[in-house]
């Protein structure tokens, strides 16, 4: 039951606990004895062309405007846009490896966009991170690159991110809309992980002694699978600890020296250890820590995800469902998906409609109001720990056919 508790976090954010097998399900993970991993940071150079910051102002109280400034990493300067909205607490770097893979096989543009209070991102009101407020924000973001006649654009929003992503559709903040892309997150599960979510925050490590060491966390936690997204990607979750680290150890240790005479030697001895002391205590200090306090975004979690299936349904544009287990499903997107095929089907009992959706799958995978498809031995960071998959799959073609 405790591993069914956690699992159901994954559906409100971006993190997920270790599960049974680790990342042996990864192939990436998969290393030959006495072999080292490595744990080095990649540059999101690697992944993106290019990397700019898009000025948006928005408005305020009494007819006042603000400016707010949205890092942005991009690819491509022709074709469909393919806009991706990161999960919370993530940034666009955890869309730096699917991207590298999309862009080689779809003639199309990429924008990978820091949600507000996320990443690089700059707003006047960090705190307000309302379904509505970060909606418009992708409604500005578009506007500002591409004017009054933007090009075709689908959404791909993961976790957090996808739920935006069902609010600026079902709001028509993109009138060009080409699709909607959803990736693991659904409303009945992630209702259900809202009374435990600031249990499992506060099981997380607060600080890091390095990114790298980060970087090691997140692999080793089997919270990103795919230990190159993990390289690129964490450098967009945590940040170097505003307040310095060099006073705490050295002033204590100073203020336990008792004055007394000593000679050269025992004195140069003495300052020799006590230098090495602080030195080992400076390295104890963490000195990286979490962008974005999840905690404290609590009261907007029911706003992103109350209403969400229905919300999704509504949406007049093709939408594509991407799951990491079928036990994410809740009632309505099942009864939604199985329309195509049989209008009088409603399933009261939860483990006979669960255990409809394995048995037919095939049968109504792209049938209904939306299409879905579940992958299997991926973490809830799908497009993190499987990118190849997210493409390659027959269910997520539809969007080059599209194109």
């Amino acid at each position: 039951s405790d591993n069914m508790e956690k699992q159901l976090h994954l559906n409100l954010l971006a993190s997920r606990p270790p599960m049974a097998g680790g990342f042996q399900s990864g192939s990436k993970m998969k290393m030959g004895p006495g072999r080292k991993r490595d744990f080095s940071p990649l540059p999101w150079s690697q992944y993106f062309e290019t990397m700019e910051d898009v000025e948006c102002l928005s408005s305020i109280r009494f007819s006042l405007t603000t400016l707010n400034i949205f890092r942005i990493y991009c690819s491509g300067s022709h074709g469909p846009v393919l806009l991706l909205l990161h999960g919370g607490g993530h940034s666009a770097l955890s869309w730096a490896v699917f991207t590298g893979v999309i862009y080689n096989r779809i003639n199309c543009r990429v924008v990978a966009m820091d949600l507000r209070a996320h990443g690089d991102t700059k707003v006047k009101n960090p705190e307000d991170l309302s379904a509505d407020t970060m909606a418009k924000d992708i409604g500005k973001v578009v506007e500002a690159l591409y004017g009054e006649n933007p090009p075709p654009i689908m959404i791909i929003g993961h976790s957090m991110g996808g739920a935006i992503a069902v609010h600026t559709a079902a709001a028509n903040h993109i009138p060009s809309l080409l699709g909607l892309c959803v990736i693991d997150v659904v409303e009945g599960t992630a209702m259900d992980a809202l009374n435990s979510m600031q249990n499992f925050l506060r099981s997380r490590p607060k600080t890091f002694k390095s990114l790298e060491n980060a970087i090691e966390w997140s692999v080793k936690s089997g919270q990103i699978r795919n230990i190159e997204s993990a390289r690129v990607s964490m450098g967009g979750q945590v940040k170097k600890c505003e307040e310095s680290t060099t006073s705490s150890g050295v002033s204590n240790s100073i203020e336990g020296i008792i004055e007394e005479e000593e000679d050269e030697e025992a004195e140069e001895e003495s300052n020799k250890k006590r230098m090495k002391e602080d030195d080992q205590e400076m390295k104890k200090e963490s000195v990286f820590t979490w962008r974005v306090e999840l905690s404290k975004t609590e009261k907007y979690w029911e706003g992103w995800f109350r209403g969400l299936s229905a919300l999704f349904l509504t949406c007049p544009a093709p939408k594509l469902l991407l799951l990491a287990g079928v036990d994410r499903l809740d009632k309505d997107l099942t009864i939604g998906q199985m329309q195509g095929e049989s209008k009088n089907l409603r399933q009261k009992n939860s483990i006979s409609w669960k255990m409809f959706i394995l048995k037919y799958r095939r049968l109504f995978l792209c049938t209904g109001k939306f299409q879905m498809q579940v992958l299997p031995q991926c973490g809830h960071a799908v497009h993190e720990d499987a990118p190849d998959k997210v493409r390659s799959h027959p269910s997520a073609r539809w969007p080059s056919r599209i194109f």
